[in-house]
């Protein structure tokens, strides 16, 4: 029996849906963030899935894909539509992405040692932690005590996301980083 390569999760988001490649990785690290169908071109993978009646927005992960619903979609169809293009994709052969468009955290090299400290928490911990609920978190800056983070895929709209950024990500670079003051989504 042949299992298939795609497993669906859900997501803390009630408007996000994950899902798992387990055939081959689509990208070899970071991840491609598309909040609109405008924003695919030359990426085969999020025009294919931009053309599903429904789907709102697209993140393409290393191994996973999240799918934001449009608002009063029907998640049944939507996902019945997703999977069989994640599946033309799979079989099309076709990379997944412009790798123009896989997005990684700001430049490290002018980092100051509080700031490297910032971006190694949260690539080493806090990044596959989101990765888990189908987000993903990028370290954009640090000033004045206050770290500026950007936030993706099942987390950009999530309604715990408030939650996760200060009881979460804030209170474990503030635990780590006497520094570190606030944590701002930008």
């Amino acid at each position: 029996m042949h299992q298939d390569p795609i497993r669906m999760e859900f997501t803390p988001n009630p408007r996000t849906l994950k899902y798992v490649i387990h055939e081959r990785p689509l990208l070899p690290r970071g991840t491609a963030n598309f909040p609109d169908a405008a924003s695919a071109a030359n990426s085969p993978l999020p025009l294919r899935l931009f053309s599903v009646p429904g789907v709102e927005a697209v993140m393409v992960g290393p191994t996973f894909v999240t799918i934001t619903l449009e608002e009063g979609a029907d998640a049944a169809a939507v996902h019945d539509g997703v999977h069989m293009a994640l599946h033309a994709h799979l079989d099309s052969g076709e990379h997944p992405v412009d790798p123009a468009a896989v997005g990684a955290s700001a430049s490290a090299a002018n980092d100051d040692p509080v700031a490297q400290r910032i971006r190694e928490i949260i690539e080493e911990e806090i990044r596959p932690a989101v990765a888990m609920d189908g987000g993903d978190i990028t370290f954009e800056n640090f000033s004045a005590g206050i770290v500026y983070v950007n936030m993706m895929g099942a987390c950009s709209a999530c309604p715990s996301s408030t939650a996760t950024l200060k009881m979460g990500i804030e209170a474990r670079l503030r635990e780590e980083i006497p520094e570190v003051l606030e944590v701002v989504q930008v």
